[in-house]
């Protein structure tokens, strides 16, 4: 059971955070605050729940190099360069995807490195 959880936790923030992206500034401010906030707690869930045992490194290497690529990446950086196609600002709409990302990687990434902190100091 509590995998399927984390299953569903983890499709339903993505696609939440795709919702964030390519809406971007389109949705009410509310209406922002409550997908981010259930981005944030989703992240917590997948941290919690999806990632265990074996796949804890390679989680977090993985999700780290995202945290790094979406950090640097987004913004006013790299893709807040790239132009408009039509009417479509598309670096403004890769910068959304990107922080969406963040928005739920980044507390998934730090439950699941205080569980293996934890697990570290166990085992001593």
């Amino acid at each position: 059971m509590d995998q399927r959880i984390g299953n569903y936790s983890f499709a339903v923030g993505v696609i939440i955070a795709l919702i964030l992206g390519l809406a971007g500034s389109g949705l009410s401010v509310q209406t922002n605050t409550v997908l981010t906030s259930l981005l944030v707690i989703l992240g917590i869930i997948v941290g919690l729940v999806n990632v265990t045992g074996k796949e804890t490194k390679e989680f977090l290497i993985v999700a780290t190099v995202l945290i790094i690529a979406s950090a640097l990446g987004g913004g006013e950086t790299v893709l807040g360069q790239v132009g408009f196609i039509g009417n479509l600002n598309v670096g403004q709409l890769l910068s959304n995807l990107l922080n969406a990302v963040l928005v739920f990687t980044v507390p998934a990434v730090v439950v699941v490195a205080i569980k293996q902190i934890w697990g570290l100091e166990k085992s001593k």
